[in-house]
């Protein structure tokens, strides 16, 4: 198999016919051997029905269905664990990446590359969602040592080795692009044009990015940690140099009322402080309870075009 696309789908049934059609012309016209692996991450829209038409169509098509919405980087994983290209592809299903960009990707897989990720030329965002992308990747940047750019999307090839070392990978909080960055392979990006969605809407709400952005920054890093215990420490020294000028300042003028504020201030700068650190400490603790019961990372309901024992 030369190479195997792997496409979680979720909210955007009415596009997996038209995918499905042009990412077939586009290989075969490339001249190789493939597979599409469709994986259904509980979708509302009920796009199992497609997927099950294409799977009967098209033995090419492995259809995969969780048994409840797990993530989308889940149900990237579920399709990379089930995928036997030599080269493996991730793609949205919403069509905003075109599948006809795909021989791009090849072109530079041929130049040596392990990896190659696309970068949109123009992301059909929103100003807000835009400026909360760059401010979520500055902010993990800096607390992660690594280099990320908020304008790589999910679509890319990676060769097979690549994947393999991906998989090896259990963690409960997932990203595909960051794991894959993380390894270190031999990788480049080629610019892309992105296309409006075909159909439907993003399932990212804000609570939902911000609740991703907390779990990937306090899954990859403990540089929170450190950064509570220097605030502590800072804010401690502040808090004790202020009241040494309050005392002075008594001495200095007589009848001043310093005696409550400066109580109530210290009460209040160290309580919330206190509250932040523990708050801090507890995602820490979530995170170790959440990897400690080694539940698997995703359930599959059912399988179609691929037997389950292999």
């Amino acid at each position: 198999m030369d190479i195997s696309v792997v496409i979680p789908v979720y909210g955007c049934r009415e596009a997996v016919p038209e995918l499905y059609k042009r990412l077939v012309a586009t290989l075969e016209d490339a001249g190789k051997s493939f597979e599409i692996i469709m994986v259904d991450d509980h979708c509302p829209q009920k796009s199992w029905e497609e997927i099950e038409k294409l799977c009967v169509k098209d033995k090419r098509v492995v259809g995969i269905k969780l048994s409840r919405n797990f993530g989308q980087m889940r149900a990237i994983t579920a399709g990379l664990e089930k995928s036997t290209g030599d080269l493996v592809s991730v793609m949205d299903c919403d069509l905003q990446d075109r599948p006809e960009f795909l021989p791009l990707f090849l072109d530079k897989i041929e130049e040596g590359y392990d990896i190659v990720y696309s970068k949109r030329k123009e992301r059909k965002d929103t100003f807000i969602v835009k400026a909360l992308s760059r401010s979520f990747y500055a902010v993990y940047n800096k607390l992660s040592d690594m280099k990320y750019d908020f304008e790589v999307g999910n679509y890319s090839v990676a060769k097979r080795k690549v994947v393999d070392s991906f998989l090896k990978m259990k963690e409960q909080t997932r990203d595909y692009i960051m794991f894959l960055m993380w390894l270190g392979y031999n990788d480049t990006t080629i610019e892309l044009e992105s296309d409006e969605r075909f159909a439907g809407k993003s399932s990212y709400t804000f609570s939902k990015k911000v609740n991703l952005a907390i779990s990937l920054i306090t899954a990859q890093s403990n540089k929170p940690l450190f950064m509570a215990v220097k605030l502590g420490f800072a804010l401690s020294c502040a808090a004790f140099i202020f009241l040494i000028y309050l005392v002075i300042r008594n001495y200095a003028v007589r009848d001043l009322d310093i005696g409550w504020p400066s109580v109530i201030a210290s009460i209040y700068m160290m309580g919330g402080l206190m509250l932040s650190a523990l708050g801090i400490v507890g995602i820490y603790i979530g995170n170790i309870f959440s990897e400690s019961k080694g539940r698997p990372i995703y359930i599959i309901d059912k399988m179609l075009n691929r037997h389950e024992e292999e």
